[in-house]
This record gives C-alpha cells, structure tokens and sequence, in this order.
C-alpha cells in the first residue's frame, strides 16, 4: 500500500518537473522576425551557413549575406559563436532563413535608438536622392530624409525641380536627427530640419539684434505663396507682402520674383516678439506717386488700361505705373449697374480726371466726363493709328529680297 502511494508520488514529481522543463524550453524556442540571437555553426559550405539557434530547426545564413559584410565563407568554423538575425521562419522549403548581415546592423539600431532618447544630432552625408528625400548612411543601415525635413527646400517646386534640388546635396554632409526607429521594418527616418531648428533659431535671434527697420540686405527668394515672397535672410526668413512686391498691382508673387531669385530687399518692420520680419521690394524702386502731379491735372483727358472689375467700380492702369479709381457713379448715371457690363479687363478706355491725392495715392477718373464728341476723335485716331500699323507691315513684306 505504501509502495504504490510512493510510486504516484515520484511521477506526480516527476511530470510535474518534465511540464517546467518544456515550459520553460518552449519560452527559449519563441522566435520572431527580426530577432537578434546568438547560435553555433554547425556546418559550412559554399552556399552558406548552417547555425543552431536552439530552435525546432536550425538556421541557414546565405553565402550572398555573408558577402554583404564584405567577408568569406573561409572566414567562419564550426562551434563558432556568430550573431544572427531571424529573417523568416519558415521559407517555402521549411527552412528558418538568418542574416548575419543584419545581425552586425544591431549595433547601429542601438546607436540610433540612443540617439533618439537622448535628442541628439549626427553629421552624415547624403549618398542618394529621390522624389521622397535623402538617402544617408549610418554605419551599416539606410537612413531616410523625407523632403518635408530637408532644410531649405524652396516652397512650391514641382516634381523635376525638386528632385533636381535634392540631387545637388548628394555628397554634401549635414546634421541631422533620429525621428524614427522600427527595426521590425528596418525604417530609420531622420529629420535634418529637427537638427538645424536649435541652430536656425538662434541665428535667427541674432540676426533679428542686426536688422533694423530702413536696413537693405540682400536674401534668396525661398517660396511663393498667393499673399506673397519668402526670402531667406541667412538665417531667417523675412515675407514681402504682395502689396510691397511693387507699385503697381500684382496677381501673384511669381510675375514679380521666382524661388531661388537674389534680391535686394527693404527691412519694412520688425516684430520682436512674434519674431517676424517685413519686407518691401517696391521700396527700393522709384515711387511713381511722386511723378503724378507733373504729368497729369483735374480735367485733362488720359487712356488707360482696365486692370481690374470690382462691384463698385474699375481700376484704371496709367503711366507711369499707377492705378487710378473709375468709380461705379462715374460710368453710368445708373449705379446699381454692374460694372461688368460696360468695361472688362484688358480693355482700353478714355477718360477724364476729375481728382488727385498724390500723397494718398489716389487719382480719381470719369467716363462720363468725356463728351461724345471727344470720345468719337479719340476712337478716330486710334483707327487710323491701327490702320496706319496695318499698312506699314504690308509695305514692310511686299519689300523686294536683294538678290546674291
């Protein structure tokens, strides 16, 4: 009777220990993709490695990764330890597929993943560019500059300019930062932006103690947008509102400047605390306004040009580079009438001035003010100028080539 209860109790024991051992064997033998593990080389030939990673299969190592480290099957023995990463469990063959290539890589996503923590920049130099960003090495691994972190990129190049930017930074070295570690899908994303902020932000700081409103300097056009021009100060950007690009009126900033252009610009104002600066291009260039009282006064007939339609009236493109005010009362007698009815853009028109504010920059003009009989002669001439053109080019094509 003892015997047996001995005997159930030294299997329990024993059943008991055995379910730890399995246990605690299957817990060593989970695997995942992209593990970083240590094996033994059980065998070496000239396609490669087999290595025992103490799992239900042993793994191969390529001889093609092997040659990615820049070494030879001759270079690795039997019983040696080597540091293998688990690229797939299972291939098509039932094999467990290794990579002592991406294992050595491990170090370099340590040192990346310090990186990271510890908000550090790193000088590396660009390899490669494409549409996307930059390619940079760092160490052994592939690290990835997306455009929207490349430091002074132009705004608003298409497709071919901007491919054709970043080509130009290949070879160069920059700083830049660790934004994004995934071993698992072997993406290292860094951010040369994030590393040049600290930088840019305290050149900026000093060079907004430099400027002084009424200062010229010179910068580099660096993006368009519809209310107006970048223009990189060496250091800081500064922005030309559309109204400060020129004197006359202006559609979009590009009929006056493009990315990249060297410009001489006015310091117009400076706001130190929302740290932005004004710009003027048109402050640089000779005011118009100040020629107006010399060529036109209150009655005198002037031609123009219709720049612009509005429900209250027309603008009125005069020399020399002004606009002057058709207002909605001086076109009809009828002022709830659509302007639109009588005037379009492009067109050129007769009128009257009946209003100067040079120092406020206004000048006001009539239709109505220009009599019918006025307004006959002037479409006369302009018949007669224009026939006048025709003829001039006929006799300019009728005219005999000089024989050799």
């Amino acid at each position: 009777m003892s015997t047996d209860v001995s005997l159930d109790t030294e299997l329990s024991f024993d059943e008991m220990n055995f379910a730890e051992l399995l246990e605690q064997s299957l817990a060593k033998s989970q695997l995942e993709r992209g593990d970083i593990v240590t094996g033994v080389i059980l065998a070496v030939d000239y396609h490669g490695l087999i290595v025992d990673v103490n799992w239900k299969h042993d793994g191969v190592v390529s001889r093609q990764d092997i040659e990615r480290m820049g070494l030879n099957i001759e270079d690795f023995n039997i019983d040696d330890e080597l540091d293998v990463a688990v690229v797939r469990l299972d291939d098509m063959e039932g094999n467990l597929i290794l990579s002592a290539a991406q294992a050595k890589q491990n170090e370099d996503w340590q040192r990346a993943e310090v990186l990271q923590e510890q908000d550090e920049a790193w000088a590396g130099e660009v390899a490669a560019a494409n549409k996307g960003g930059l390619i940079v090495p760092f160490g052994n691994l592939r690290g990835f500059i997306p455009a929207s972190h490349v430091v002074d990129l132009p705004r608003g190049l298409n497709e071919e300019d901007r491919v054709r930017y970043l080509e130009n930074l290949v070879g160069t070295e920059i700083n830049v930062k660790v934004i994004e570690v995934n071993r698992k899908r072997r993406r290292l994303v860094f951010s040369q932006r994030n590393a040049e902020r600290e930088t840019r932000d305290a050149r900026k700081e000093t060079l907004l103690e430099e400027l002084n409103e009424g200062d010229i300097r010179t910068g580099i056009v660096s993006g368009l947008c519809d209310f107006g021009a970048f223009v990189d100060l060496g250091g800081a950007d500064g922005l030309i509102h559309i109204s400060e690009l020129a004197w006359h009126r202006v559609r979009h900033p590009q009929e006056i400047v493009n990315v990249g252009d060297k410009v001489e610009i006015y310091i117009l104002h400076l706001d130190d605390r929302g740290k932005r600066i004004g710009l003027s291009l048109k402050r640089l260039q000779p005011n118009p306004w100040a020629l107006v009282d010399e060529m036109y006064h209150i009655g005198q007939l002037v031609e123009g040009t219709v720049s612009r339609v509005e429900p209250f009236g027309a603008f009125i493109s005069l020399e020399p580079g002004i606009e002057a005010l058709l207002h909605v009362s001086q076109i009809s007698d009828d002022t709830n009438e659509d302007p639109r009815r009588h005037l379009y853009e492009g067109q050129r028109v007769l009128t009257r001035v009946i209003s100067i504010e040079s120092d406020k920059q206004r000048l006001g003009l009539s239709l109505k003010e220009v009599t019918e009989g006025e307004h006959q002669q002037w479409e006369e001439a302009r018949a007669e100028a224009a026939a006048a053109m025709v003829t001039q080019e006929a006799e300019e094509d009728a005219e005999p080539v000089a024989a050799d």
